[in-house]
């Protein structure tokens, strides 16, 4: 039976994607925010300290809601993530307020646990549809999340001027903000399928190393999120240096966003007539290029205009990965894959989080971004290399 046509799949997918709109919201704001208030507090060198822990409690979500999937089903497990973000958003605020950057990265990494919930939206989407449609059932999400990711870092500047009239420091307003947002978000999760995956013993990492779908995914995303993380983290902070305000800082943030999400649906139409593989390969060739860019762009139009194509080179990977383990794998093996590749992609870009400050504070943002650029370039040589190795022994191209 074709899901997309049943009356009952609606509301559910309704539920998911305001889910991971509203949360993506959410981390836009606070992502910021917080790495300004690290960096105000204890200099550029710490400005991705406190967006390292909401990528670790994305991580770290990611495996424990698949694993409450499977005792209470994705409702549940998504409600419980953004009750999660709300009380980190809280908590998060009073850090803020207080100048206290410990605690500031206690409530990012409650924050990244509803943001593993978002995240994970998109397989639970993708099992709505048929195998053939999935690429559009992830694009779908993804690109419905574009309402919150560009909207939110919009709302920076209002924020902090409403937070200044209730006697807070400016960036106490965003995580204010998150607080209503995620509420919100545990709200519309009621309506989220209420379905339990089935439950298989978990992937080893050697497992997932030798499956060829799993590394491929794993690779291409994993490079995605670092070069992505690296330069999105990086780049308010140097333009804060620079004497920029929120408002230029919210402006080119959402250029990156609209890059990130809003081209999504024709990403996963890409996906389902061409392949995920061509897609993934693109968006390899799209960062590489795009960091380039940004590391030669230092004015805030040109900046902008170098992330938002940072952005849709992340999406291509992005949704292709993710529709490569979706129609790919088994389908008593998919939902632990699928947690286990996001917990991989999110620890891994933890690490780029606060490389990426640290890079800039002892090189400046243009040795960082350059690096950057050197990292899809690379996998993009590597993977033409292996297929060129293989191709005439057993036809190992990698195709799909």
């Amino acid at each position: 039976m074709d899901l997309t046509t049943h009356p009952g799949r609606r509301r559910p997918m309704a539920a998911l994607c305001t889910g991971a709109a509203l949360m993506n919201a959410s981390m836009a704001v606070t992502s910021v925010a917080g790495a300004l208030v690290a960096a105000d507090r204890l200099g550029d060198g710490w400005g991705g300290v406190p967006g390292a822990a909401g990528i670790v409690g994305t991580g770290a979500g990611a495996l424990a809601l698949t694993r409450l999937a499977h005792r209470a089903g994705r409702r549940a497990a998504l409600a419980t993530g953004y009750a999660m973000a709300a009380a980190g958003a809280c908590l998060a605020a009073a850090g803020a307020a207080a100048g206290d950057v410990p605690g500031l990265c206690a409530g990012m990494l409650l924050l990244g646990l509803g943001n593993a919930g978002a995240q994970l939206t998109r397989y639970a989407a993708a099992d709505l549809r048929p195998p053939d449609r999935r690429g559009g059932a992830i694009g779908l999400v993804v690109g419905t999340a574009a309402v919150g990711a560009v909207g939110g870092p919009l709302l920076l500047d209002p924020s902090g001027a409403l937070a200044r009239t209730l006697g807070l420091t400016s960036l106490t307003g965003p995580f204010l903000l998150a607080l209503a947002i995620c509420t919100a978000a545990a709200t519309a999760a009621t309506g989220a399928p209420a379905t339990r995956p089935a439950r298989t013993t978990g992937p080893s990492l050697r497992a997932l190393a030798r499956d060829p779908v799993t590394r491929s995914a794993l690779a291409v995303m994993v490079t995605a999120q670092v070069v992505m993380v690296a330069v999105m983290t990086a780049a308010p902070v140097a333009m804060h240096g620079h004497g920029h305000g929120l408002a230029a800082v919210g402006l080119t943030l959402s250029a990156h966003t609209s890059g990130m999400f809003v081209l999504s649906p024709v990403t996963g139409r890409l996906v389902d007539r061409l392949g995920a593989r061509p897609v993934m390969l693109a968006g390899l060739l799209t960062l590489a290029a795009s960091a380039a860019l940004a590391a030669t762009a230092p004015h805030a139009w040109t900046q902008a205009g170098a992330l938002f194509l940072l952005g849709y080179g992340w999406n291509l990977c992005f949704v292709g990965g993710s529709a490569l383990l979706a129609r790919d794998l088994p389908a008593d093996r998919r939902p632990d894959i699928e947690g286990a590749v996001d917990a991989a992609v999110w620890t891994i870009a933890a690490a780029a989080s606060v490389l990426s400050t640290a890079v800039m504070a002892a090189g400046g943002y243009a040795l960082l971004a350059t690096l950057a650029a050197a990292l899809p370039a690379a996998v993009v040589v590597r993977s033409a290399g292996e297929r060129l190795r293989y191709a005439p022994g057993r036809g190992a191209d990698g195709s799909s």
